[in-house]
């Protein structure tokens, strides 16, 4: 992976708020399909490509996955109401380099739980970014980010992992968001991979639906996503992926 490369783009691509847009653009009477086309205008004015568009046929150029979606919703007419809670994330293809990044907000009155379970996706990410450096094992992750969702309540989804991303989209290494012990390789200065941890309000079963894509809880209790894409340097971390 070309980490300075990777780093290059984000500041100049992500940096720029690209999702913070998107974010920003999210509310009630807003479909999902006028988010998805508002953020492939930012994108290919910046002069990338969205990267999701394709994709093993995905037919968007992003994932919008609203209250039990767990990821890999595709945007289509439905409008957001207050209420909902909605994980949105934006890949990107410039110039040889893949980026990854996904957050997750809140539309019009939420109640306690889903602030809480925003909250807590975001706070595992960083808290599990904090756990990273060379020579630290990968299971560091996952068992950073149980703590949390067991403070919190929450459980984790164990189907969905983080992955190395530079000059291909998805690849070693594999990054597991729950606690384990199976992962122990250790990070390298260099190394450049998502964490991506999805927090459950339910358990943590789940079913892709009839389009390949969508992941629903079994039990349509709400999810929610953060992620962002990390250097692994000779002192510590970098977050390649600013956004809120």
């Amino acid at each position: 992976i070309n980490a300075e490369y990777g780093k290059q783009w984000y500041q100049r691509r992500v940096r720029g708020g690209i999702l913070d847009k998107v974010l920003d653009a999210a509310g009630e009477g807003i479909s999902t399909d006028e988010l998805d086309r508002f953020a492939h205008s930012e994108i290919v004015a910046a002069g990338a490509y969205p990267a999701p568009l394709n994709y093993r046929a995905f037919p968007k150029s992003t994932c919008t996955s609203v209250n039990n979606v767990l990821c890999h919703g595709i945007p289509n007419t439905r409008k957001l109401r207050s209420g909902d809670i909605i994980s949105i994330d934006v890949s990107i293809y410039y110039k040889g380099v893949f980026g990854d990044c996904c957050s997750s907000t809140s539309i019009g009155e939420v109640d306690i739980t889903g602030h809480r379970l925003i909250a807590a996706s975001k706070r595992a990410t960083l808290s599990a970014i904090e756990a990273c450096g060379p020579g630290v094992r990968f299971n560091s992750i996952g068992n950073t980010i149980g703590k949390v969702a067991e403070e919190e309540r929450f459980s984790i989804s164990k189907e969905f992992i983080g992955h190395g991303i530079g000059s291909y989209f998805h690849g070693l290494p594999d990054v597991y968001h729950y606690p384990n012990s199976a992962n122990r390789h250790v990070m390298r200065p260099g190394m450049v991979f998502t964490i991506e941890p999805i927090l459950m309000e339910g358990s943590d079963s789940m079913v892709i639906l009839s389009d390949g894509w969508t992941a629903v809880s079994t039990d349509c209790k709400r999810s929610a996503q953060f992620e962002h894409t990390i250097l692994i340097t000779r002192d510590g971390t970098e977050i390649l992926s600013p956004h809120r």
